[in-house]
């Protein structure tokens, strides 16, 4: 049974068309090579994946509740809503 945040790099690093391994906890959505449309698709990903609602603001992410900085701020993002959901 994979973590949240292994399940989270994983869906992140299929956008980016890299390997898992090569997504860090540091990397910005940038440093990967996520646009703003793989950011959003990234974002339904992770909904459906985990069955929740992620306060995104895709039409100005910078106005958005959720810190999608880092890999470790989104990580740590989907933990509370996760936690919160159960």
């Amino acid at each position: 049974m994979s973590t949240i945040q292994d399940r989270v790099i994983a869906i992140i690093a299929e956008q980016a068309v890299l390997e898992p391994a090569d997504v860090t906890l540091d990397s910005t959505p940038e440093d990967l090579g996520i646009d703003s449309l793989g950011l959003v698709e990234s974002i339904f990903a992770i909904e459906e994946a985990f069955d929740i609602s992620v306060p995104f603001n895709a039409n100005n992410p910078s106005e958005s509740d959720f810190d999608i900085s880092t890999v470790r701020s989104i990580i740590a993002g989907i933990e509370r809503l996760v936690a919160a959901q159960s």
